[in-house]
């Protein structure tokens, strides 16, 4: 129910803020409790998410299985579970890390749990976009828990996740569009067709392409971080190129995937570039 493997990506970006909001090694204190309240509120978000979309996740093949959606857990078990570690993690951020970062980590929580799987999932084609603000916040969450402030350079890291999102979760809603239709969540493939998600997802990597080398213009990387975004960059257009030009079946689910190593190995060449240049 904690969506392990998406809260693990959030805290690397968690991580890799902390990392760059300070010249030399990071407090322990921070690095531990920090990331362990972060984890914890957004486990305490995925698991709302699964109680919010129980009915849908039925129909749907990448998330029948759910374990509140087929009655292994009890919806009210659920509720309590997330309760119970979403007052931990924000007791931990609050008391052991500092205020700044336990509301920024709250405001994310709410923006996910409730506004985006709430409201904006069922409401509008733009859905991900909108709501991608939430999931783009955990750098912003390590660095304020390491400085307690909010500074350009860290909004620089979260707007590289918000770009990096449309593209990577609308690849994922063309090959699963045929579910997504009959959830009657209205995702852009279901709205609007392929053609006009695939023209979408090309804007959008282009677009990620320019913010991505924000940081080098910002000075908070240097060439070797320049170089890495140039490359992944390049990697990530040629398969939403081939996905609007050349598709196979697989291309749309070979972008998604791609998508997730393009996030993992960008933040990670921010950090090996702030240590190593």
């Amino acid at each position: 129910m904690c969506k392990p493997r998406v809260v693990m990506l959030m805290l690397l970006t968690s991580l890799v803020g902390m990392f760059l909001a300070v010249p030399g090694m990071l407090p322990l204190d921070v690095l531990i409790f920090g990331n362990l309240g972060i984890a914890l509120v957004a486990s305490s978000g995925a698991v709302v998410n699964h109680l919010i979309d129980r009915k849908i996740d039925l129909i749907m093949k990448r998330t029948h299985n759910r374990p509140v959606a087929q009655g292994r857990v009890e919806p009210w078990h659920a509720a309590v579970f997330a309760v119970t570690i979403g007052v931990v993690g924000m007791a931990i951020l609050l008391f052991l890390v500092n205020p700044l970062c336990a509301w920024l980590t709250l405001g994310s929580f709410i923006g996910y749990a409730f506004i985006y799987t709430g409201y904006l999932k069922h409401a509008t084609p733009q859905n991900i976009v909108i709501g991608g603000l939430s999931g783009a916040m955990p750098p912003l969450l390590g660095w304020s828990a390491v400085t307690g402030t909010i500074e350009a350079d860290a909004l620089i890291l979260v707007l590289i996740i918000f770009a990096w999102t449309p593209p990577h979760f609308w690849a994922l809603a063309i090959h699963r569009k045929d579910e997504y239709a009959k959830s009657g969540v209205p995702m852009l493939p279901v709205t609007h067709g392929e053609y006009v998600t695939k023209v979408h997802i090309l804007i959008y990597t282009v677009g990620l392409i320019g913010v991505s080398v924000l940081p080098f213009f910002t000075g908070l990387s240097g060439v070797p971080y320049l170089v890495a975004a140039l490359l992944l960059g390049a990697g990530f257009l040629a398969w939403a190129c081939k996905l609007m030009f050349r598709p196979t079946p697989t291309t749309a689910m070979d972008t998604f995937r791609f998508s997730i190593i393009y996030l993992a190995v960008l933040f990670l060449a921010l950090v090996v570039d702030h240590y190593l240049v």
